[in-house]
């Protein structure tokens, strides 16, 4: 089970809505213990509503940032904003790292939109159950 503050996911719903039409991105970090600790919305330098690449020179910083905290970048999320949270085959193919979370935002209903979190290893999909907290980690 993967835990995280309502405010990250709030972060990233916003996240989506203001890249709408293109694929809103960027990098999720965790602390020593695993504890998810921030969520960083990054620019999509693709700009493009089925593609994602995060801006190397945020990433750069998002970087610097969590290791000054001792956190550990773990992951990654990106919008699909047509379609459902599941990673795509672009997704899946592209998926850097076997141990990272990838958080997805679907905006297949514009009203109602999802998120998903998943791990993707040597092409498999499985998916990690999502506790949003409404309290702050210790």
């Amino acid at each position: 089970m993967i835990r995280l503050h309502r405010d990250m996911v709030t972060a990233m719903l916003v996240h989506a809505e203001n890249c709408d039409p293109e694929e809103s991105c960027g990098l999720i970090a965790t602390d020593p213990d695993g504890i998810l600790r921030m969520v960083f919305p990054l620019t999509n330098a693709l700009r493009s509503s089925t593609n994602y690449t995060i801006e190397p020179r945020e990433h750069f910083r998002a970087q610097r940032h969590a290791d000054a905290r001792g956190w550990e970048i773990t992951g990654v999320f990106h919008s699909h904003p047509h379609t459902q949270a599941y990673p795509s085959p672009t997704d899946v193919r592209l998926a850097p790292d076997p141990g990272w979370l990838y958080l997805l935002v679907g905006m297949e209903d514009r009203g109602h939109p999802v998120v998903r979190g998943f791990r993707i290893t040597d092409g498999r999909i499985s998916e990690e159950t999502l506790e949003v907290q409404e309290r702050n980690h210790p």
